[in-house]
């Protein structure tokens, strides 16, 4: 079995992680998440690509160009997870297995947040456990990549 890359994407606003509404999203900040994703991703003998983007389109580029370099996806699309159709056909598109995370559990929060366009094209979803979401959903991809593998 060939060495796992997994993308990571970091949607709108969570460039501002750790001092954006820290009751909501909590004290760290993206580097800091990035820096136990790459922890994380050692341990579990895999590769994680990290980016985050202000802009839809920016995003969708980089689900895109995800074909032939990552086996998976990890991404928390932000805001963009309840208002997003391209995002959503941009990772139907490359049709590579792909988990959404949030910090947050977006069922406790506004209506708008309960609906996500991301959850129908991924494999799974994981909310409400702060950063430990974006750990529980690499394990949660790696795992199913492995098992697929094996199949």
């Amino acid at each position: 079995m060939g060495d796992l890359s997994i993308l990571v994407l970091h949607g709108p606003n969570l460039n501002l992680l750790g001092q954006r509404e820290p009751g909501i999203y909590g004290s760290l900040s993206l580097a800091e998440i990035n820096r136990l994703l790459t922890v994380e991703a050692q341990k579990l003998q895999v590769v994680v690509t990290s980016a985050q983007s202000n802009h839809e389109g920016v995003l969708v580029d980089a689900i895109h160009q995800a074909l032939g370099q990552h086996q998976g996806i990890l991404i928390n699309a932000g805001a963009y997870t309840h208002t997003s159709v391209a995002l959503r056909d941009a990772i139907a598109a490359v049709n590579l297995p792909t988990v959404e995370v949030h910090l947050s559990n977006i069922y406790r929060r506004e209506d708008f947040r309960h609906h996500s366009y991301i959850a129908p094209v991924s494999i799974g979803q994981i909310s409400g456990f702060g950063a430990q979401s974006y750990l529980l959903g690499l394990q949660a991809l790696v795992h199913f990549l492995r098992k697929k593998d094996e199949v």
